[in-house]
């Protein structure tokens, strides 16, 4: 079914709303088939007037926690449909409730802000006014390091064949119940097999220790994967980063030369807050809903009266910061939250947070440039091999830097 068609059987005004939009030509039907598919799903599903319930809200945060947009990573019909639908709910929701459902109050209050929601809505007045959040005053969200990851520990080996014993040990148990009434026979059975089990215990300890001495130690966690500050030299890998996409984005209002901005990172939190010194170097028309690289795991650090939980990745000319500065950005079709990695250490995970004490992205930054080809790196400054910086759908970028610094 087409997308149109599935518009078509929106009730008015929804019906009238999506339909200014789409009539707006700034947004589309979806860049492929998969996602037009998806976008007429989503409209379907919209018409059918259950997904905006009240009793259903629950479901849809957990939907919306790790999506800028319904479809892809751009915004559709199917985006406007979803927001006229929850206008009726949301608008009458008290702050205690839209403050428990972050991922719906973000996702609501950036698609009413688009312009072709905003101009298609006027005519339609007032059944989808802008709703206002008091989100100055929410409730902060806790954000806690994960804990490191524990090795599971390895399951004991079973001896090599089931002892005799172990077999004797469990006839006079099964014969005693069995046979209760006979006790001489039973006692018997009993005492023949805690013999024999005992005979079987020290059979498998002795076989258990044999087999360990013949087998390789297992390297230790810290050896397979670093997981804690204290496992061993710093590595790039140790550093977490992920793609997020601009939401929001403000002037510092006690700073010249600092952004603030609300960074989308498929976090169930909501979006983090994130202070960022390019006011002088990027223009804010080419920071809003921009994709880049965060950095995530640094610790939150307060910059002019403002707390800023990541920092975001850029590429600094060869020439230095006059010479101009560039946001990295993850490759063509990349989500937020996707994980960005360094090519060789695909297998190793980040900290849960980076200790400012052991200097890890101090002593790992030097190495992090771009390459003849503009392509994210990090070169070993030791063996000179280069690591590309990625997703799983292709390499990080700076647009038009070669040889950049990237901090």
């Amino acid at each position: 079914m087409s997308v149109q068609a599935s518009i078509a059987k929106l009730a008015p005004p929804l019906r009238d709303l999506v339909s200014g939009v789409v009539q707006d030509g700034s947004e589309d039907f979806g860049k492929s088939e998969n996602d037009k598919a998806e976008v007429a799903q989503w409209i379907d599903t919209v018409a059918q007037g259950h997904v905006a319930k009240a009793e259903n809200l629950k479901d849809l945060e957990a939907s919306l926690v790790p999506r800028t947009y319904l479809v892809a990573n751009y915004f559709t019909a199917a985006d406007s449909a979803l927001y006229g639908a929850l206008h009726p709910v949301v608008s009458q929701l008290q702050p205690a409730q839209y403050y428990s459902h972050p991922a719906i109050t973000r996702y609501f209050d950036h698609v009413q802000h688009r312009p072709s929601v905003r101009k298609a809505a006027e005519p339609l007045a007032p059944a989808f006014s802008v709703v206002p959040f008091d989100l100055k005053n929410a409730p902060p969200q806790e954000r806690k390091p994960e804990p490191p990851k524990e090795k599971k520990s390895k399951a004991p080996a079973a001896p090599a064949a089931p002892a005799e014993g172990d077999k004797a040990a469990a006839k006079p148990e099964k014969a005693a119940k069995a046979a209760a009434k006979v006790d001489k026979a039973a006692k018997k059975a009993q005492e023949e097999g805690e013999k024999a089990a005992e005979g079987g215990e020290k059979e498998g300890k002795a076989q258990k220790k044999e087999k360990k001495a013949k087998e390789p130690k297992e390297p230790k966690a810290a050896e397979k994967k670093p997981a804690a500050d204290e496992a061993g030299p710093p590595i790039p890998s140790m550093i977490d980063l992920r793609v997020g996409r601009i939401l929001d984005i403000k002037k510092h209002p006690d700073a010249d030369g600092l952004y603030v901005e609300q960074i989308d990172f498929a976090e169930p939190e909501g979006p983090r807050t994130v202070v960022s010194g390019l006011v002088h170097y990027i223009p804010i028309e080419e920071m809003r809903d921009k994709y880049l690289v965060g950095v995530c795991n640094l610790k939150p650090a307060n910059m002019r009266g403002v707390k800023s939980f990541a920092m975001v990745l850029c590429a600094t000319h060869k020439d230095g910061k006059d010479a101009g500065i560039e946001l990295v950005q993850p490759p063509s079709g990349s989500k937020v939250g996707d994980r960005v990695y360094f090519e060789g250490f695909e297998d190793k995970e980040p900290l849960s947070q980076l200790n400012p004490k052991k200097k890890i992205f101090e002593t790992i930054q030097p190495g992090f440039t771009t390459l003849e080809t503009r392509e994210a790196a990090w070169v070993d400054p030791e063996t000179k091999s280069v690591h590309k910086i990625r997703t799983k759908d292709g390499v990080c970028v700076a647009p038009n830097f070669v040889g950049a610094s990237l901090s």
